[in-house]
């Protein structure tokens, strides 16, 4: 590939601009990847505690409950346990104990700071359609719940300054947007395979007819709205794919043992990619991904592949990979993964074999620059029925005591956000007192 033939369609792709400035930005990278377990993913099942609150556990959940000696312990103790993980995470359990791995205890949605008894007696302000998969996916990545369909992210990002913005800022690798979609930025859509072949049109090769055929369709014009709109559409997709198309031409194959799954086909991808992003200037980036089917109402534990059991041993075997390959391609301290999932699940089991929608949930956030080894935010109570259930038929649906808002905010800041753009990214925390999780991210 000749890189003066990418120099010629700088004026159709600005973000290639960014190359003038590369060697200044690079040590100034930093990315967010959101992984997102569709489904709801049962938190209770993930973190454990093995001291004495691990026998209500048990109690509350029979046939679904870990074995105690089945689980990886953790080092040391925090939020007032000592805890252990679901053995299919075993690998990244071995991150915990290295201090790059933290857990955000039962966090979600949020309008307010609420109690159980709050909840139950109506007398706080909710996110609307608790309990539906799409309404609380939205809710976690920043929808307010009206006509502004941005999310956390896209909202942060576009108020950074403006040395940190390009068109690669907010990403998406599948059609999910929400949390990376701007008030007026776009989002561009990366693929776990790739973006370079349109038909015949190689574009790695811009002087050939194909490709030239397309950037000029590309700049055609139109007075019809309908065929405007389907224009300025497929010029920004085609600019995305060309600006993708040279960060990954020579970027080397990661270190890590990837699988052949879609999840662990988008980390490698992004693993391949980042430094190439870092060297190449690009300073702020955030990356959503969607993965899974964590919906287990019926056979939740056991090896049939959508199982939580062993779905939850992809993912870690995906993410340890992930972050082996950031480690080896000099990224410790540039990126960050968090966890997120449409909400928690009921203490208490389903009638088949699984679990039902609730709300608070435990998250994860890994990397270098995390300050792992500790367990963040209030651990509930794990009785059905006890001080964090506010399900009138005690069934084990704990109201969040840490907002899903407080953690994007660490980590939109950790980003860049300045604290005069909090409210306007995260709207909801003029209700709380910490707008923050502290002591999240090292500085």
């Amino acid at each position: 590939m000749n890189r003066r033939h990418f120099l010629r369609l700088a004026g159709a792709l600005p973000a290639l601009s960014l190359l003038n400035s590369a060697e200044a930005a690079a040590s100034d990278y930093r990315a967010l990847v959101v992984l997102h377990l569709n489904g709801g993913n049962d938190g209770h099942n993930c973190l454990v505690p093995t001291d004495g609150a691990y026998d209500d556990y048990a109690r509350a959940r029979p046939g679904l409950a870990l074995p105690k000696a089945s689980l990886v312990p953790l080092a040391g103790s925090s939020a007032g346990h000592s805890f252990g993980m679901h053995p299919a995470l075993a690998s990244m359990a071995a991150l915990y104990d290295r201090g790059r791995l933290a857990w955000i205890a039962n966090t979600g949605a949020l309008v307010a700071p609420a109690s159980a008894r709050q909840v139950m007696e109506h007398s706080v302000a909710l996110p609307s359609f608790l309990l539906s998969h799409s309404d609380q996916t939205l809710w976690h990545q920043g929808w307010l719940g009206d006509a502004d369909l941005s999310g956390w992210a896209g909202r942060a990002l576009e108020l950074l300054p403006g040395s940190l913005r390009h068109d690669l800022n907010a990403v998406s690798m599948s059609s999910e947007r929400t949390l990376v979609q701007g008030r007026k930025s776009g989002v561009a859509f990366l693929s776990a395979g790739t973006s370079r072949h349109w038909g015949p049109a190689d574009l790695a090769q811009p002087d050939t007819a194909a490709t030239q055929t397309l950037h000029q369709m590309a700049r055609w014009q139109f007075a019809n709205h309908y065929e405007a709109e389907y224009a300025a559409s497929f010029r920004r997709a085609l600019n995305e794919s060309t600006a993708f198309t040279q960060v990954a031409l020579g970027a080397p194959a990661p270190s890590g043992a990837f699988a052949d799954d879609r999840l662990a086909q988008c980390l490698r991808k992004l693993a391949t990619m980042l430094p190439r992003f870092k060297d190449m200037g690009y300073r702020r980036q955030v990356f959503l991904v969607h993965w899974g089917n964590f919906d287990t109402h019926t056979y939740q534990r056991g090896a049939n592949p959508n199982s939580q059991d062993a779905q939850l041993l992809v993912a870690a075997k995906a993410l340890a990979a992930f972050d082996s390959s950031i480690q080896s391609a000099g990224l410790d301290q540039n990126v960050v993964t968090l966890s997120t999932s449409d909400f928690g699940r009921t203490l208490s089991p389903a009638s088949g074999g699984g679990s039902d929608h609730a709300w608070g949930n435990h998250w994860f956030a890994l990397g270098g620059p995390v300050a792992g080894g500790q367990v963040l935010g209030t651990f509930p109570t794990l009785v059905a029925g006890g001080p964090d259930d506010c399900d009138g038929n005690q069934g084990g649906r704990f109201v969040p005591t840490t907002s899903s808002d407080q953690v994007g905010a660490s980590v939109m800041q950790w980003l860049g956000l300045p604290d005069s753009g909090l409210l306007s990214a995260f709207p909801h925390l003029a209700n709380f007192k910490n707008k923050t999780l502290p002591h999240l991210l090292r500085s």
